[in-house]
């Protein structure tokens, strides 16, 4: 077996990659609002879509405009919303997609008034998934949300999707038909519309090698976080990841070092603003060992950074939902595609580039000397976080 045999074989170890696909890297709303609604508006017989975030806003607008009119003309549209994430989508429209004929549904809809402080509020769709006839699927970070917020930065959200075509879309579309049923079982609200039987289909001109890999809490606990740890394990070149909420595990943090100290290029693009500024300072209680032994990290200062996507040797490139936190590697359900093409990690790596040139590099030596009220908040809020895990059930953090 040869060596680049042998990385595949461990890479994907559990997971069911293939070849012949054709993906397009999307980069921030400007191109994944007209790549799904174009394909919505193409649909001739079912739409599943799934969100974390199904915001009101004029993007959102054109999303449900397109898959009310797609409902219109008979094709079986089902969207999966996320009870927390999506709780402030208004009733006028969930009212206005319902008549259309568009059935939605809520992933765990909140109950009561006490579900901020209830942990197991934290078990979350954080997946974000759009499957249109068996035939294209995006995949990746970006929820149904308007990524420009002019008033606040000049560049739109940093944010990547992919649009699949090709075989692993077998894979997508029995993905997101299985959760459908699901939840509507779970909530007793089967939908009385039979299932179209439908057969995947794709060009036959694709080339790329790649996978479909989920975070569940039943066969696919870690499969998402055991990628990670394999592709940092076995990399001899350069690691490059852009992630919005970081706060590894020990596990993830020590194959971090020791590729760095193994003459490894390791870079971290993470957020320099945040709405979340409790989880970012828990991150920051990592940066100071981190940057000591070599590993370098960059703040995005020109927007919020949102992407989850990651790049090892040139070769290797993950885009997806899943943020490399607590919440989104033992708590969340969360969807990436890992694929293994040199081209695809260029175009990926060229725009990430491009984004770490406008970035902050933090300083070794000044987060060697930070203050320790600063450092002891940091771990105070990193401490915290474990603490909530922990009350989810989310288990071991290592």
């Amino acid at each position: 077996m040869t060596a680049r045999s042998r990385w595949r074989t461990l890479l994907f170890r559990g997971t069911e990659p293939v070849s012949g696909n054709r993906l397009r890297l999307l980069q921030s709303g400007a191109e994944f609002f007209p790549a799904l609604i174009a394909a919505i508006d193409a649909a001739h017989t079912e739409v599943h879509l799934e969100t974390y975030i199904f915001n009101p806003d004029p993007s959102a607008e054109a999303v449900r405009d397109a898959l009310m009119r797609a409902a219109r003309r008979g094709v079986r549209v089902c969207v999966l919303v996320d009870g927390v994430g999506s709780r402030e989508l208004p009733a006028a429209w969930l009212e206005a997609l319902k008549t259309a004929g568009v059935s939605v549904l809520h992933y765990r809809p909140l109950a009561g008034r006490g579900w901020r402080s209830n942990p197991h509020s934290l078990r979350r769709l954080h997946r974000k998934l759009a499957v249109v006839d068996a035939r294209i699927a995006l995949v990746g970070g970006m929820n149904i949300i308007d990524d420009y917020e002019p008033e606040r930065f000049a560049a739109p959200r940093l944010d990547f999707s992919v649009e699949v075509q090709g075989p692993l879309l077998a894979q997508i579309h029995q993905s997101v038909r299985r959760l459908w049923r699901l939840v509507a079982l779970t909530q007793l609200q089967a939908d009385t519309r039979r299932q179209p039987e439908i057969r995947p289909s794709w060009p036959t001109d694709g080339h790329m090698r790649a996978a479909f890999v989920v975070r569940d809490n039943f066969a696919h606990r870690r499969d998402i976080e055991r990628v990670y740890l394999t592709a940092l394990a076995l990399a001899h070149d350069e690691i490059l990841i852009a992630n919005a909420y970081f706060m590894p595990g020990r596990r993830f943090r020590t194959l971090l070092k020791k590729a760095a100290a193994r003459g490894v290029q390791v870079r971290l693009l993470v957020q320099g603003h945040t709405d979340h500024p409790f989880f970012q300072a828990a991150s920051r209680a990592l940066y100071r060992d981190l940057l000591a032994v070599g590993v370098k990290i960059y703040e995005h200062q020109a927007s919020e950074l949102h992407a989850k996507v990651a790049i090892v040797d040139g070769q290797r490139a993950t885009v997806g939902s899943s943020n490399i936190d607590p919440f989104s590697l033992l708590l969340a359900r969360e969807a990436n595609i890992v694929v293994d093409d040199a081209a695809f990690a260029r175009a990926l790596q060229q725009r990430l580039q491009a984004a770490i040139d406008q970035a902050t590099p933090l300083d070794p030596a000044d987060w060697q000397r930070r203050a320790w009220p600063q450092r002891m908040l940091s771990w105070l809020a990193y401490g915290g976080v474990r603490f909530m895990v922990g009350l989810a059930g989310g288990g071991r953090w290592v």
